[in-house]
């Protein structure tokens, strides 16, 4: 089975501030699909035109601050809920999203808090993209992980990134380059150290990755970082 992801979060970066409907659908290849043009009866709006004759109307989509002032009540609510300290969850936000609601990396990890779709699923998280449910989920997420590892907090974030079946596979942090700087960063966030050192490789990972505008016969657009349908590509 193929495997490619469509990243929603460069269409939001990309363009300005009028785009069109976007709607997410799972192809018959297991492919997730994002596109102006629902080819699915099972495609989900996700993020919808914004336009002169809908300004008037109540608009539910937070904007993209990349700082905690949108989410301070959120964060707060939902770290007290499950009694976890709010400042550890902004560092993990800020770790994982920068802040940005609509962030899906590579792996498909979606939100501000970055949650898996099979972890999502598991959280009963209808909607990653909503601010609400995705610091709900997460911090949700991280509570079980602190409570699995005894209240390790290195150990519970080295899960949070690479999955608790690595971590109890080694008994430390694994030994995967990226969960180790993800623990770094947080725990430096965390504990009031915002600048870390920036190796060549965390360099390498913030490089965005190029992604291609796919124009179908039937003039769908979809945006996508595979290059499976390289023949109506355009890059960008």
């Amino acid at each position: 089975m193929k495997h490619a992801l469509m990243i929603l979060g460069f269409i939001v970066f990309l363009f300005s501030p009028s785009y069109a409907d976007i709607y997410k659908y799972t192809d018959e290849d297991g492919i997730i699909c994002y596109t102006d043009t629902p080819l699915s009866k099972n495609a989900n709006l996700v993020m919808r035109e914004k336009t002169e004759a809908k300004q008037s109307q109540p608009n539910t989509t937070r904007k993209i601050s990349q700082d905690s002032t949108n989410y301070h009540s959120l964060v707060h609510e939902k770290a007290t809920k499950y009694k976890i300290d709010p400042l550890l969850v902004n560092a993990v936000i800020k770790t994982e999203s920068n802040w940005n609601e609509w962030a899906i990396s590579k792996k498909g990890a979606m939100g501000l808090m970055q949650l898996m779709p099979a972890t999502a699923r598991e959280l009963k998280v209808s909607n990653p993209f909503n601010p609400e449910e995705n610091i709900e989920g997460g911090v949700r997420y991280l509570r079980y992980l602190l409570e699995r590892f005894n209240g390790d907090l290195t150990l519970a974030l080295a899960a949070y990134n690479a999955g608790p079946t690595w971590v109890e596979k080694f008994g430390v942090i694994p030994p995967i380059t990226e969960t180790k700087q993800y623990v770094r960063k947080v725990l430096s966030l965390y504990n009031g150290n915002t600048a870390h050192p920036l190796t060549e490789l965390d360099s390498a990972q913030d490089k965005p990755e190029r992604v291609y505008k796919v124009v179908l016969k039937d003039g769908t657009v979809l945006f996508t970082n595979s290059t499976f349908l390289v023949k109506n590509t355009v890059g960008f």
